[in-house]
């Protein structure tokens, strides 16, 4: 490399001259698609802010400055530029640069995020307490076009333009987040008007004016004192100016010349500024710019090609067994419609919305909506299916709790990428969510042991007559047979798999696997054991539960969730009620931390969670 390898930090960048940046942007693009392809990532949008990344990094002075990157999947050339060249190839691995910004990784990252539309709140948190400090800093929001779909991002614009502090936001605009771009929102931004056009339509205009008989030169004065307000109407910075904030653009955000020049226009104004750049998502590698969904986020992949890199055949994903299973659901049952917040082809309904498109809403990045909005589809007789990442779901817990639990509404909600997520990192695992809704009254929860339950969890949950969820982990199934006919579950029933005298094992979600898998290698050790498939976190198969506690004289309890408030303290709490003394109970899950990003198979080992872990816990119980 001949610029990047001499960058270790902003700095470092400011000594080159600007005629040397538009090589050096190459040269991040080439690191950054070689690295991606063998970790997986999110690679479009980090290539298509490259030119963006250098330009802030050119003209501000972080870390005195703050740079915010709005869920801050799209700061890879930051990461390259303020220090982190060296290590980046350890990008999304255990032990490795997260793939987000992260405050404990570098100074240079202002603020730890994952989750969209939290940037200018964030910024405007940090320039009021600049101000109270008298530290003369800028702030600077980055935030996508997508993020502009949650309504955290507009709470934060209200209070920035009340407050009217020193706040530097910059509207990226690529007409395209995760998935396409829904609501009136959308196309609003998407309104552009060249300066040369505007400039031409001006002067016809003027000359028009003036040629009028007698108060021709009134009506031009008076046109010019409206220019300002015809300009606003007509692009996209009449919402902005509304919030009181100083509207430029659209400029180029591939023009580094322009956008160094305009920066540094906007580093001298005291006041809320938007400056809303257009860019290309997936800029400098073709395969990304011809499909930037699938390279939004993605697994390793052949450079040359683009294609993924699939050494074996696997069994098909949670996410594509529910899509398609609710489309087969769908086709006997006209009331379901299915609900998503901003990701179709993440849920996997995007097979449902080419089926049902009248049945089918994408909100956008609003998971607050989509639950109210789900409810109101239920009073109206419909069933709707929510289908979000168990992450994001804890930002409507007000709504599931009031507008759903309280009346009782039939919602479901179909939480993917429940439990260890993997290399995205503690802003996406979904280990929390046993925990936060089993608490709820009318709540029933529940976990499938495989992709074949998942099948009948989803028939169990649109036939019952009230809230619902169940959740299931990213990645393939198990690859065991899957039934014919889809039926419903008891609710509240566990299963028994295996009688053993010595130890009760009480799994759920995809931990049974690893328990049936432990049950195995302690029988070669002369120790049986009882493995059930409890299905249920709420409401627990009580009856099984207490009757088996009585019968053998240790228990083990093991969920991918947060231990606290969980599936083992649900148990816990079944046997106190039943006056079951509770000293022999073991329990394995996640303890009081956030997990790190690593693959599933190494974040199991490490906390504790996988095959080896129940055969010790075991052991420690009866030896």
């Amino acid at each position: 490399m001949k610029h990047l390898d001499k960058i270790d930090s902003p700095e470092d960048l400011k000594r080159l001259q600007r005629s040397q940046l538009p090589e050096l942007a190459r040269e991040i693009r080439k690191v950054i698609i070689e690295t991606v392809s063998r970790t997986g990532g999110h690679l479009a949008p980090s290539l298509g802010v490259v030119e963006l990344t250098i330009a802030l990094l050119y003209v501000f002075d972080p870390p005195n400055d703050k740079i915010i990157w709005d869920v801050g999947h799209q700061a890879y050339a930051h990461k390259l530029l303020t220090g982190r060249r060296d290590r980046f190839h350890t990008l999304r691995q255990y032990g490795g640069l997260s793939g987000f910004t992260r405050m404990s990784e570098s100074p240079y990252d202002a603020f730890s995020t994952g989750h969209a539309s939290t940037s200018i709140s964030a910024g405007l948190g940090i320039a009021c307490g600049k101000c109270l400090k008298k530290d003369p800093a800028k702030i600077v929001a980055v935030i996508g076009d997508g993020s502009m779909t949650g309504g955290l991002a507009y709470e934060g614009f209200n209070q920035a333009g009340d407050l009217e502090k020193n706040l530097i936001v910059i509207l990226n605009d690529n007409e395209m987040s995760i998935a396409r771009n829904v609501g009136v929102l959308s196309s609003f931004l998407s309104r552009k008007l060249s300066a040369k056009y505007f400039m031409a339509l001006r002067e016809e205009l003027k000359e028009f004016l003036k040629s009028l008989p007698k108060f021709g030169d009134d009506a031009y004065k008076l046109a010019k004192r409206t220019e300002d307000s015809f300009k606003a109407f007509i692009t996209p910075g009449m919402l902005f100016e509304a919030f009181k904030f100083k509207y430029f653009g659209p400029i180029k955000g591939h023009r580094l010349d322009h956008l160094i020049d305009t920066l540094r226009n906007v580093k001298e104004m005291t006041k809320p500024v938007l400056l809303h750049v257009t860019t290309k998502k997936g800029k400098g590698y073709p395969p990304a710019e011809r499909n930037p969904t699938y390279f939004h986020g993605v697994g390793s992949f052949e450079i040359t090609t683009g294609n993924r890199i699939s050494p074996q055949k696997k069994p098909p994903t949670y996410t594509e067994v529910f899509g398609n299973t609710l489309v087969e659901l769908a086709r006997e049952n006209e009331r379901i419609v299915a609900v998503t917040a901003a990701m179709p082809e993440g849920t996997g309904l995007n097979a449902f919305s080419e089926v049902f498109p009248e049945r089918f809403f994408d909100v956008g990045i609003a998971e607050q909506h989509a639950v109210t909005f789900a409810a109101g589809m239920a009073i109206e007789g419909f069933r709707p299916v929510v289908a979000i990442y168990s992450t994001f779901l804890q930002r409507a817990y007000d709504q599931i709790l009031h507008d759903v639990c309280l009346e009782k509404h039939p919602v479901v909600f179909a939480m993917d990428r429940g439990g260890i997520v993997g290399e995205d990192g503690p802003t996406h695992h979904g280990l929390f969510d046993f925990s936060y809704l089993r608490n709820l009254p009318n709540m029933v929860v529940m976990a499938p042991k495989d992709e074949n339950e998942l099948r009948h969890m989803l028939m169990t949950a649109l036939d019952h007559p009230g809230p619902i969820a169940f959740r299931y982990p990213r990645g393939c199934g198990t690859g065991g047979s899957m039934d014919d006919e889809i039926h419903t579950l008891p609710i509240g029933k566990g299963e028994v798999l295996t009688t053993g005298a010595d130890v009760l094992i009480l799994a759920v979600g995809v931990t049974v696997t690893a328990a049936l898998e432990a049950k195995k290698q302690l029988e070669e050790q002369s120790i049986s054991a009882t493995v059930v498939n409890s299905r249920f976190v709420k409401p627990l198969d009580a009856e099984l539960i207490n009757r088996l506690a009585r019968e053998i004289p240790f228990i083990l309890t093991v969920e991918e969730n947060i231990l606290q408030g969980g599936f083992g303290s649900a148990v816990l709490e079944c046997l106190a009620d039943a006056r079951i003394t509770a000293s022999r109970v073991v329990r394995l899950g996640i303890s009081d931390t956030f997990v790190q990003h690593g693959s599933q198979r190494v974040l199991r080992s490490k906390y504790g969670i996988d095959t080896p872990a129940i055969v010790k816990a075991v052991r420690d119980m009866v030896q």
